[in-house]
Order: structure tokens, then C-alpha cells, then sequence
């Protein structure tokens, strides 16, 4: 009898993986919003972050409550989906994509910047360019062959980022913090003007990229409803303490100065606005080695920090287009897998070549200002899309509610996203109004967008409105010819003749390999390691027929047992980790909520790491394939 091999729990990421992926997104802007935001702002710098970073801790508690109830990918996209209707949700998808590929060219850009405190000719054009661009290329082929991101080694690097930033801030009060030059320094509606505070205070939400990896992070948190606002508010902690600690000590070492014409700047917003942060360094009065050691230190995290974001803003804009094009609001291309890696390469690449084309201009100031104006209609929208959410299902699950609710039309409805609405709205405005050529570039991009979809959605038969997944029915027997080498069998409930595994045996070829994977799913209100002695002896009994129907059919079988919260985010990442050509899910004895296209089989179609197939009761249809070939 084969022995039977039992996996341990499959444990979600804490709170403190959700921290550290967290800040590691979002405390990577630091190092080029700096210099962007005290260009404009001056004296006020640290007032502008302020008043910017309650405007973000209003949209994280929004992402918060909309992550909690929908754990996928998308953000504002998917809650405007879930408010209104593929039109709302195209339209803040498309603003949220701009973004992403900004993230990739912003932070890209900057790599070199901090490599520039070992090799100088990366500091200016055209070598900043270059590298850059030669970032952007690297990331873009690893991502093709498959990169993903790595949670440990983003931990470690966000930790040391954080405890970083907070030496720089307790050195830097020690040595160079004057409270009274900080004073002197603001002058109120002439340097800066109101317009440029006005500005600066949308420029300044450049600070908190990332914030839209609290959704995707919630696929993978271990409670969502908990977990996610707990990392949430722990981020908001931290990157507004940073903020705060860093832009005091930055004026106090950098600070505002005057031409003879009687023109106020900040060598933060000039000579060091690509690298403010070892523009600070600098200027801490440290000398000899000890100066060149910290500036190569903080050189090195930096540009890893940068390296990280670029990454993170790859693998996002490859979630989204993946979302979108599954939702019918893309062409079905935006989800073609590579052929041999199973990576959306053509994605990777289209999106990699308009993060490069923005970088070859290399003004930083004008990519800042384009992605406040995308991050701003894309957080208005979520903010809209919570509060119409609150009118239109008040009976939907929230795990998490965000805070500050008063009673209109009998609902409950959070002040929160009321004053975050008004304030991204605004910040947009002025977007608008201040800076033309970012109107210009990012209406086009809007309208471009906007016509594709219309356009696309026509020339498909489907109206601009209504939902529509990619997929249709076919019958079992065209997959018989596949031969697939390896299979990923979920197990749910009482399959106790083995029906799973002899179904699936149509769609291997002879000898091959077939993991049988038993699923217990874990309810929220349980801890993931609680006895559940019923559904442990149930998983092995099923196992069991499954070896025995495999040995007979000729085929090799590896059985395991997972719990998990998420069976479809669990499965996934079994099909990654066996290398599995296809997953097959027969839900004829799963649970009445995995019938048909229940939960589970919802997830696998939207991820979708190999092809996947669906059966399904007679009596509901049959199997399920995506017309375009990657899987189903």
C-alpha cells in the first residue's frame, strides 16, 4: 500500500507578511516623492505630507473594508465592477493600469540615481535614462521567464528599509534638527504660492504607491477581514511617522534658500531631487569614512527597494490586464500565456515598452504629476464605489466596515470615503487645471482607452454594461488528445469511488503523474489547526479510492491534504509549485457552494497558473474551456 503523504497546514500570510509587503510598496516612494513634492512645496514640505497622508489613511480604510469583502485582483476596478458595472469598473481599471506603468518607469528611473553613489555617470543624462530603461528590460525578461515576488526576502527588505529611514531620522534630529530654521523657512502663499501648495498636495500622494496591493494581498491573507485592516493601519503608522521624521529633518539639513533675484529653493528639490535621500545623507555633517559608508549602504537598499517596486508594479499590471481581459473589457491577448513559461508575456512586454518610452524624456516631475492624475480618479472611484456598495447590498458581508458611519436613507454610510472622495476629487482637479500637459497625456490615455473598450465590446457582440467572463461550454472528449504529463486533482467532500481521478484520467496520456490534493476548507470562525477529526478521516478514506482507481487506470498518484481558507488561492499555488499541466476540478461530489462555477472553480479560471478544467453535474452543463486556449 502506498504510504500516504500528508502536507502541513496551508497558513495564509499573517499580519505581519501583509506589513511588510505593504510598506515595502509603499515605503519604497520615499526615495524619489521627496524631491518631487519639496520642488513645489518648499518650507511646507512636511505640512503638505501630513495633509497628504490623512488623505491616504482615508483611502486604505476604503481599500481596507472593499478588500475584506472582495479578496481579488483588480482594487477600484473590482469594486466598481461590484457598485455599478463593466463600464465604472473599465473606466477605473484603465486609470489604475496608467499608474502601475508608472510605478514601473518612476521607480526604475531612480535605480540608477542611487547606484549613482558608486558609479556618478548614472546620476545625469543620459546614463539615468539608460539604466532605467535597462531596468525596466531586465525586470520585464525575468517576469517573462517567470519571477515572481519572494515574501521572505521582502520582509527582510522592508524591515531594513524601515529600520533604516528611522536611524536616518534619530541621527539626523540628533545632528542637524532646528526647530526655529524650520519656522523661518514657510511663508505662506508667496513661497510657496497657493497654487503651489495646492499642487504639491496632489504631487505629495505620489508618497503612498501601493496602495491597491492591499486587494491582491488579501487573496492571500490568512483572515482577510481581520488581518488586512490590522496590517492596514500598522503601515499607516509607520509611513506617516517616516514621513514625517524624514521631511522635518530633510528642510533642517536642506533648506529653503534665496537667489540674489529673491527666489526661494530647497537643494532637496533641485541639486538632489533624483536622490533626495542621499541628497540628506549628505548634508548630515557625517565626513570620512563613516559618510561613505552610509551613503553606499543606503545607495544599495535603495535602488534593491526601487528594483522591488518595479518589480511589484510588473506582476500588477499583469494581475489587472489578466482581470480585466477575463472580465471581456480586453482583448482575450492581455491573458495569453507564453507558450512555454505560462506567463502573460505579451502583457509584460506591451506595458514594459510605455514604462521605457516614458523614461526616454526623463523628467520625473511630469511622471509624478501623471500618475497623481490616475491614482486620483482610480481611488475617487473606489471611494464612490464603497459608499454606493453601503446603499445598494447594506446585507453584504464586511468583514471590515470602515469607520465614522452616519445614517442617510437608513444606511450606514462612512465618513471616511465621503471626505476621501471629495479630497481625491479635488486633488485631480487641481491636477487638471495646474498642469496642462499632464491633462493632455493623461485625458488622451483615458479616451484611447475608453474608445478600445467600446469599440472592442461592439465588435463582440456585448454591450458596454454587463458582465461577461471568458469561457463556453464543450464536451470532455476533445480533451482526450492532450496527453498532459501532469495533473492537479482537487478533492472535495465525499468522492469516495474515485469518480475525480478516473475523469481526469481522459485528459493524461499513459504513466503519467496525478497529485490528488483533498481540500478541507477551514471555517473563519475555526483556527486553521483545529481538530476537524471527521474531515481528516474523510480525506484519508478519499485518498485512498483515489490511489487504488489510479492503479488501476496505470497511473502514478501523490496524495496530499491541504486546509486552507482559500481552496482556490491553496490550489493555485499547488499547480505552481508541482509544475501541473492542468488542474481538473469535478465538483459532482463537492459541497453544494462548489457546484457548478462555485467559489473555488471562480478563482482557478481567474488565475489560472496551467489550463484548468471544470465538470460539473449534467444536469448544470458540462466542462468548461477558454476559447482563447489558456486554460480553463
Amino acid at each position: 500500500m502506498a504510504r500516504l503523504q500528508e502536507h502541513g497546514l496551508r497558513r495564509s500570510v499573517g499580519v505581519a507578511g501583509l506589513f511588510s509587503t505593504a510598506y515595502g510598496n509603499v515605503g519604497s516612494s520615499i526615495y524619489y516623492a521627496l524631491g518631487l513634492v519639496a520642488l513645489h512645496a518648499l518650507g511646507l514640505t512636511p505640512l503638505v505630507f501630513m495633509v497628504a497622508g490623512l488623505l491616504f489613511a482615508l483611502t486604505a480604510k476604503t481599500y481596507a473594508e472593499g478588500a475584506a469583502m472582495f479578496p481579488e485582483a483588480g482594487g477600484a476596478s473590482s469594486f466598481a465592477r461590484h457598485a455599478f458595472n463593466e463600464l465604472a469598473s473599465f473606466f477605473a481599471g484603465w486609470a489604475l493600469s496608467l499608474d502601475y506603468i508608472l510605478t514601473i518607469a518612476i521607480s526604475a528611473f531612480f535605480v540608477p540615481h542611487y547606484l549613482g553613489a558608486f558609479f556618478p555617470a548614472l546620476t545625469h543624462n543620459p546614463g539615468d535614462i539608460i539604466g532605467g530603461i535597462i531596468t525596466v528590460a531586465v525586470l520585464a525578461g525575468l517576469n517573462i521567464r517567470g519571477l515572481g515576488e519572494s515574501t521572505k526576502v521582502n520582509i527582510f527588505l522592508a524591515l531594513a528599509d524601515l529600520a533604516t529611514q528611522v536611524l536616518l531620522v534619530v541621527i539626523g534630529a540628533t545632528l542637524v534638527l532646528d526647530p526655529a530654521l524650520l519656522i523661518s523657512q514657510v511663508h505662506l502663499g508667496t513661497q510657496p504660492s497657493w497654487s503651489q501648495t495646492i499642487f504639491a498636495l496632489s504631487t505629495a500622494m505620489l508618497a503612498y504607491t501601493g496602495i491597491e496591493t492591499v486587494s491582491n494581498m488579501a487573496e492571500e491573507a490568512r483572515d482577510p477581514g481581520r488581518d488586512v485592516p490590522r496590517a492596514v493601519n500598522l503601515v499607516l503608522v509607520a509611513v506617516l511617522g517616516v514621513y514625517a521624521g524624514i521631511s522635518v529633518v530633510a528642510l533642517s539639513a536642506l533648506p529653503v534658500v534665496h537667489d540674489a533675484a529673491g527666489h526661494a529653493s530647497t537643494a532637496l528639490g533641485t541639486k538632489f531631487e533624483n536622490d533626495p535621500v542621499l541628497g540628506i545623507v549628505s548634508s548630515l555633517g557625517i565626513h570620512g569614512g563613516l559618510l561613505t559608508v552610509l551613503k553606499s549602504y543606503v545607495g544599495v537598499l535603495a535602488a534593491t527597494i526601487l528594483l522591488i517596486a518595479t518589480n511589484a508594479g510588473l506582476i500588477g499590471i499583469s494581475r489587472l490586464s489578466w482581470s480585466l481581459a477575463e472580465h471581456r473589457q480586453l482583448p482575450e491577448v492581455f491573458s495569453r500565456l507564453h507558450p512555454r513559461y505560462r506567463t502573460p508575456s505579451f502583457t509584460i512586454l506591451l506595458f514594459s515598452l510605455v514604462a521605457a518610452i516614458l523614461i526616454i524624456p526623463g523628467q520625473t516631475d511630469f511622471l509624478g504629476n501623471l500618475y497623481s492624475f490616475g491614482a486620483m480618479l482610480s481611488f475617487t472611484t473606489a471611494h464612490v464605489a464603497v459608499i454606493a456598495l453601503r446603499l445598494k447590498e447594506p446585507e453584504l458581508e464586511r468583514p471590515y466596515r470602515a469607520p465614522w458611519n452616519v445614517r442617510i436613507r437608513g444606511r450606514p454610510i462612512p465618513l471616511t470615503a465621503v471626505i476621501g472622495a471629495a479630497g481625491t476629487f479635488a486633488a485631480w482637479v487641481s491636477v487638471m487645471v495646474l498642469k496642462p500637459e499632464t491633462r493632455t497625456v493623461g485625458v488622451g490615455w483615458m479616451v484611447v482607452g475608453m474608445l478600445g473598450y467600446v469599440v472592442y465590446r461592439r465588435r463582440s457582440g456585448l454591450d458596454l454594461t454587463s458582465q461577461h467572463r471568458v469561457g463556453r461550454p464543450t464536451r470532455l472528449a476533445e480533451f482526450r488528445e492532450l496527453a498532459y504529463s501532469t495533473a492537479l486533482v482537487p478533492i472535495f467532500g465525499s468522492d469516495v469511488d474515485g469518480a475525480a481521478i478516473r475523469a481526469a484520467a481522459k485528459l493524461v496520456g499513459d504513466g503519467a503523474t496525478v497529485d490528488a490534493v483533498y481540500v478541507i476548507r477551514v471555517p473563519s470562525q475555526l483556527s486553521l489547526d483545529a481538530g476537524l477529526e471527521a474531515e481528516e478521516a474523510m480525506a484519508r478514506n478519499v485518498l485512498e479510492s483515489a490511489r487504488v482507481a489510479a492503479h488501476r487506470l496505470g497511473l502514478k498518484v501523490r496524495t496530499s491534504v491541504i486546509r486552507t481558507r482559500n481552496p482556490g488561492a491553496a490550489l493555485v499555488e499547488e499547480a505552481v509549485n508541482r509544475h501541473s499541466d492542468v488542474i481538473y476540478l469535478g465538483t459532482l461530489h463537492a459541497p453544494p457552494s462548489e457546484r457548478a462555477l462555485g467559489p473555488t472553480a471562480g478563482y482557478l479560471l481567474a488565475k489560472r497558473p496551467c489550463r484548468v478544467v471544470v465538470e460539473t453535474d449534467a444536469r448544470q452543463g458540462g466542462p468548461v474551456e477558454d476559447p482563447a486556449g489558456v486554460g480553463v
